[in-house]
């Protein structure tokens, strides 16, 4: 019987592994391109990469960094990849980032409460703002309005807004820039380790990944999504509601973006600060395509990412070569991703009969 199941499981690996070869070339002609354009400015590629890996994991406090970096990629990226499963295109997780972060805010700040009770609030306060946030675009994606637009959209109208808020009504008097005051400490994510950033967000960005996961892969409502996903027309055809798994998909993905805010807000800098996201919420498509819109394969990119981002760094210490280098990086990487996974679908739906139609939108 054990043997049945390692052999089963063998199957399964060797089915998916296909699958894994676009992205891994996607990311070995990222490199590739930026090694050559690092080669004609005049820097060693070879150096240059051995120094960014070296700056990501040499040490304990290295890899703090690394995760760091890659934990509000965690939670965008599976937002994304929630969001991509159901065939809606929610280019807004920037935005649903910045509610999340502001409404953990408001609960940290305005509330008191003992940590075990205050911690989750605020928590679940930030995936709230993000859910919230996600609601308009994807009712109008219900009536007939692309949502790729109206997701654009609202990113705007969130950084704007929630610096208005700032700067006017919740201004730390003191501060040298525009920032909150700071929230209580009782709301506050501790750090994992001693003189290192990293905070409990990691493991809350972990537990996230097991639920997505579950709910993708193990429940009715996954099946939905990834029936939708696949055909909106053949699963409204099976009796599944497509608006309404549109909606549900949208809230969850939303909820997760804003649970980056909270990480961030909790765990980093203790008070909300306008401008705070590098575009995390835009980078959460990169990690979701390298990880072939899968819940295990987001985390694993979104670590990747993150040693580029803080291997940069030390890169640019270490050699002079500027850090922008790794965000070219990215840039390269995703644009071959996105090929791939175009690709990918075309062939998908071409085979399924599908032909990529999408309904009410």
């Amino acid at each position: 019987m054990s043997s049945l199941k390692n052999k089963a499981s063998l199957s399964r690996i060797t089915e998916e592994f296909p699958r894994v070869i676009p992205s891994l070339g996607a990311i070995g002609l990222g490199f590739f391109v930026t090694g050559v354009l690092l080669f004609f400015f005049g820097y060693n590629p070879i150096q240059a990469y051995a120094t960014l890996f070296e700056g990501a994991f040499s040490d304990i406090y290295s890899v703090c960094s690394t995760l760091n970096q890659a934990t509000p990629l965690i939670f965008t990226g599976l937002a994304i990849v929630v969001a991509f499963s159901a065939n809606v295109s929610n280019l807004g997780g920037e935005g649903q980032m910045y509610l999340g972060a502001f409404f953990a805010f408001l609960m940290g700040y305005g509330v008191s409460l003992p940590p075990v009770i205050h911690i989750p609030l605020t928590l679940l306060a930030g995936a709230l703002g993000g859910a919230l946030w996600s609601l308009p675009p994807i009712f109008l994606k219900a009536w007939g309005i692309n949502e790729i637009v109206t997701t654009l959209m609202m990113n705007e109208i969130a950084t704007l807004l929630t610096s208005y808020l700032t700067i006017y009504f919740f201004l730390e008097p003191t501060a040298l820039m525009p920032e909150t005051y700071r929230i209580k400490d009782t709301a506050v994510l501790p750090t994992m380790l001693p003189r290192t950033s990293l905070s409990w967000a990691l493991v809350v960005g972990l537990a996230c990944v097991a639920i997505v996961y579950y709910i993708v892969s193990r429940t009715s409502l996954g099946y939905k999504i990834r029936a939708v996903g696949l055909s909106p027309k053949a699963a409204e055809y099976g009796g599944i509601s497509v608006k309404r798994t549109w909606v549900i998909a949208m809230l969850l993905s939303g909820a997760l973006a804003g649970l980056a805010g909270s990480g961030i807000t909790m765990g980093l800098y203790g008070r909300f600060i306008p401008g705070f996201s590098p575009g995390y919420g835009f980078k959460g498509i990169v990690v979701a395509l390298t990880g072939l819109v899968t819940p295990i394969g987001a985390l694993f990119a979104a670590i990747f990412f993150g040693a580029i981002r803080s291997g940069s760094i030390s890169m640019r210490l270490t050699t002079g070569i500027p850090k922008e280098i790794g965000g070219a990086m990215e840039g390269l990487i995703l644009v071959f991703v996105s090929i791939a996974y175009i690709i990918e679908k075309y062939y998908a739906r071409k085979e399924t009969g599908t032909g990529g139609e999408r309904a009410g939108g």
